[in-house]
C-alpha cells in the first residue's frame, strides 16, 4: 500500500512540469494573437528546449521576427520549419517571399514551384507570387 501511495505521489509530482511544458506553445500563441510579440517570443523559444521538433514554434517566431524586421531570424526559422516538414506551405510561401523582397528570383521562384507541387491552402496565393516573381525577374 505505501508503494502505491510513492507511486502515485511520484506522478502528481513528475506531471505538472510535464504539464507546464506543454503549455509554453499555447501561452506563446495567445500572446502572439494579442500583440505581445516579445512575451510569445519568450513562449515559443521555451516551447523549442521542451519540443525541438514543433514546427509550428519555430513559424511563430518566424513571424514574430518578421514584424521586427529581423529577416536574417526570420529566414532561420522558416528554414527550420521546412526542414522539420518540407510540407509546410506557410513556411515555404514565406520563404518565397523573404527571398523575392531581397531579390533573389531564382531561389524565390524555385521555392514556388516546389508549393505548386503540392499545395493545398495557398494555391491561390502560389500563383499570384509566380506572376510577381515573373514580372519582378524581367527588370
Amino acid at each position: 500500500m505505501i508503494k502505491i501511495i510513492k507511486l502515485i505521489f511520484c506522478i502528481l509530482l513528475l506531471s505538472k512540469p510535464l504539464f507546464a511544458k506543454n503549455e509554453y506553445f499555447q501561452e506563446g500563441l495567445n500572446l502572439y494573437k494579442n500583440k505581445k510579440f516579445q512575451k510569445a517570443k519568450f513562449k515559443f523559444e521555451q516551447d523549442i528546449v521542451f519540443n525541438p521538433k514543433r514546427e509550428f514554434s519555430y513559424l511563430y517566431l518566424a513571424k514574430i521576427f518578421k514584424y521586427l524586421n529581423k529577416k536574417d531570424l526570420e529566414e532561420l526559422n522558416l528554414n527550420t520549419v521546412i526542414l522539420l516538414n518540407p510540407k509546410n506551405e506557410e513556411a515555404i510561401f514565406n520563404l518565397a517571399k523573404l527571398k523575392l523582397e531581397s531579390s533573389d528570383y531564382k531561389k524565390s521562384k524555385e521555392l514556388n514551384n516546389n508549393l505548386i507541387i503540392f499545395c493545398n491552402k495557398f494555391c491561390d496565393k502560389s500563383k499570384k507570387l509566380k506572376i510577381e516573381i515573373e514580372n519582378l525577374s524581367k527588370k
